[in-house]
């Protein structure tokens, strides 16, 4: 009975990081588009140019919404995380100069 619980919390969570993705990759795709679609239309005045600023708005934002799905899903984290104490090199002591 415990593992039906467990397995279908399991299939609960699954589902929910699937529509976080969905969400995410939906809103960056779009925003990125219109500001791709914005800096066409100041920066360049050829219709090919303001297509390509719009390509490549969309790329940035599926790429970026790629990054963070692989998160969501248990992948790497996109963040640095900080050093541990034990990689960190020791201090030398005594090489002061005044």
């Amino acid at each position: 009975m415990g593992e039906n619980k467990e397995m279908a919390a399991s299939m609960y969570d699954v589902n929910d990081k699937w529509d976080a993705c969905i969400d995410l990759s939906l809103r960056r795709f779009v925003y990125s588009s219109l500001t791709g679609a914005c800096a066409g239309v100041i920066f360049f005045r050829n219709r090919m140019t303001r297509w390509a600023s719009v390509a490549f708005g969309a790329g940035v934002g599926i790429g970026s919404a790629y990054t963070d799905c692989y998160s969501i899903f248990g992948g790497y984290s996109p963040k640095l995380a900080p050093p541990k104490l034990d990689d960190a090199p020791a201090p030398k002591v005594g090489l002061m100069f005044y």
